[in-house]
């Protein structure tokens, strides 16, 4: 097993922990998945859940949004010299950023351990605002099966856990959890991804962020006691 630690979200766990706008995951204590929306607050939120720093091995960025990114740059002022995972697709702006306080970029074009049974699917294309984005995801492998991290999922979330699926084909999906980026669409649609990811053999799932009221009501309905509920503060193992 592994453990998670969800560092920042639009909701929190418990009153000490502060929100907004973005999200941020801890994995196995040492891999750290988006930054949230800014550092002042993720790490205000690592220290009240004993989060230390010195024990970060990477930080993997999902994609280029202020929401994600926001984060990054407090933790590399304190933390010199970490790897940065991004994809090759992220603006000039940002890697020249992580680059002048000294992250270690890497731009992996596909999958790539980046710890042992942790893995960054690598760039998949999508679209925001009829404009082509890059987005990559994260994921676990256990004796449970496989976890995927999704950070907004513009590439579409079932296309994601397609993907990795593809990757390793004789393990169960286990848990899908992070942004779908499904708070615009109706409830007919949101019900034909739930289908989908259903087909793909999920078993547990989480939606958060940018999935939105309606999908998170709609996911908690038709998952019941394997419905993950997400928000900062929070850790469970996968």
């Amino acid at each position: 097993m592994m453990n998670i630690k969800i560092l920042f979200d639009n909701n929190a766990g418990k009153k000490s922990i502060l929100t907004g706008w973005g999200f941020s995951v801890l994995v196995d204590d040492s891999i750290l998945f988006d930054t949230g929306e800014d550092g002042e607050s993720l790490l205000s939120n690592m220290k009240e859940m004993g989060v230390r720093l010195d024990e970060l091995e990477a930080v993997v960025i999902s994609h280029d949004h202020w929401d994600h990114t926001g984060g990054l740059w407090g933790v590399l002022k304190k933390r010199k010299g970490i790897k940065v995972y991004a994809c090759p697709g992220f603006s000039e702006e940002f890697k020249k950023k992580v680059r002048d306080l000294s992250g270690d970029l890497r731009e992996p074009d596909d999958f790539i351990e980046i710890k042992e049974n942790i893995f960054a699917t690598g760039r998949i294309q999508g679209e925001y605002k009829m404009q082509p984005i890059e987005e990559q995801a994260l994921a676990v492998k256990t004796a449970k099966g496989i976890t995927v991290i999704t950070g907004c999922a513009h590439p579409g979330v079932v296309r994601i856990v397609e993907k990795v699926k593809e990757k390793f084909k004789k393990e169960k999906l286990y848990c899908v959890f992070g942004g779908f980026h499904l708070k615009n669409e109706q409830k007919e649609e949101i019900n034909v991804v739930i289908g989908q990811l259903e087909t793909l053999g999920l078993i547990k799932c989480g939606p958060a962020h940018c999935s939105g009221e309606v999908a998170l009501n709609e996911f908690k309905k038709r998952f019941a006691g394997d419905y993950i509920t997400i928000a900062a503060g929070k850790e469970f193992e996968v």
